[in-house]
């Protein structure tokens, strides 16, 4: 198997740890409306102590889960250790790059339940961030995390 394999995690121990070790997460296609998974997953995870960190152009400058939202991942202020995608498939080739550009790329790259590409992943994974495909990080901490705030 090919060693960059490894980076694409899909078992309950991996997920864990990415978990368990993670404090800052940007939210790419973070959403401002409660009922809309980009905004009620990064509040549960706000409200577990988790750092966010919104990104979407449509929010620029608003506070999000208590930080301003910045138009790109390229802007973020501070580094985060988890970038957490809620934009459709066809876009994730751009984020993939725009991603590997940034002066501390993250440790995670999480593609959202029903989010998945191949190729983008394989170039992520490639650099040595870890990817995890078509899961939400809400049921996975629930699940997984079960005792934690």
């Amino acid at each position: 198997m090919a060693a960059w394999r490894a980076n694409l995690i899909d078992d309950d121990d991996g997920l864990r740890l990415i978990l368990a070790e993670a404090r800052t997460i940007a939210v790419l296609g973070a959403k401002a409306r409660s009922g809309e998974p980009a905004y009620d997953v990064p509040a549960y995870l706000a409200a577990r102590g988790y750092r966010i960190l919104p990104v979407n152009p449509r929010l620029s400058g608003r506070v999000v889960h208590g930080a301003a939202a910045v138009d790109r991942v390229a802007d973020l202020g501070e580094p985060a250790d988890v970038v957490e995608v809620f934009r459709a498939p066809r876009h994730l080739p751009a984020h993939a790059e725009e991603i590997l550009a940034m002066a501390a790329p993250p440790a995670v790259v999480w593609f959202q339940l029903g989010i998945t590409h191949a190729a983008a992943a394989e170039r992520l994974a490639r650099a040595g961030i870890r990817v995890v495909q078509d899961r939400c990080m809400m049921p996975e901490h629930r699940r997984l995390l079960p005792g934690a705030l």
